[in-house]
């Protein structure tokens, strides 16, 4: 009896230690879930990316003086250097800042034409916005985004018969297109388009009478340059 035991325990041992070896061998071989591999692949290209850009700012010639039947404003148009930061929460999803400042001359138009050139402010039209990045395309990647833009205006001055030039800082809307082409896993080239909706509050006194209106800039933002993933 007692043999018989000890041969029955050595029997099931032996069988547990290969059930236990058959279990790790195969935990070792299942693939990790996909939203670990993700991860994973994220991490190893580096979650963060620096573009920097030639960017020509083109704005819509609109805006209008109250009171003023007719008034017209136009703005002038812009080549500047611009940078911006990308953050990826995933493959696909990602935040971009962008950072630049230009400037814009302000000119009378329409039935006010004849008053000539309004005034010049700079602008920092900080713009965020959050990316869909499709990643089926190989070296070609393109994105889509939307966000919000907060432009301020400083460095404002009157020109000629018009002083106390004063543009309100504003929120705007933003839309986006683009694409990286990377040359290899970590440098590329940027061509984005963006659409800004921004039109400001603004006035300013013409030979001391007080003058207000609307300033409809909503620019198109085309840029491009080099890109950096790390």
């Amino acid at each position: 009896m007692p043999n018989t035991l000890t041969r029955s325990l050595s029997l099931f041992a032996a069988v547990a230690l290969a059930t236990i070896g058959q279990a790790a061998t195969a935990a070792d071989l299942t693939p990790a879930p996909a939203a670990e591999a993700v991860a994973a692949d994220v991490e190893a290209l580096g979650p963060w990316q620096i573009r920097l850009r030639a960017l020509g700012v083109i704005t819509n010639n609109s805006g209008h003086v109250n009171g003023i039947s007719g008034s017209d404003l136009s703005y002038s148009d812009t080549i500047v250097p611009e940078l911006d930061i990308t953050y990826y929460f995933t493959n696909n999803i990602a935040a971009e800042l962008v950072l630049g400042t230009t400037y814009a001359n302000i000119d009378a138009a329409g039935s006010i034409e004849a008053l000539g050139k309004v005034g010049k402010t700079w602008l920092l039209p900080p713009t965020l916005t959050l990316q869909y990045h499709f990643t089926d395309f190989g070296a070609f990647k393109p994105y889509v985004g939307a966000g919000v833009n907060y432009t301020l205006f400083y460095n404002q001055s009157g020109k000629g018969a018009f002083s106390d030039l004063d543009v309100k800082n504003e929120f705007g809307a933003a839309l986006q297109v683009g694409f990286d082409y990377m040359l290899d896993e970590h440098w590329g080239v940027n061509f984005d388009v963006k659409k800004l909706f921004l039109e400001p509050e603004w006035k300013a006194k013409l030979d001391g009478a007080p003058l207000s209106g609307k300033a409809k800039l909503d620019p198109w933002l085309i840029g491009t340059g080099i890109t950096y993933r790390f």
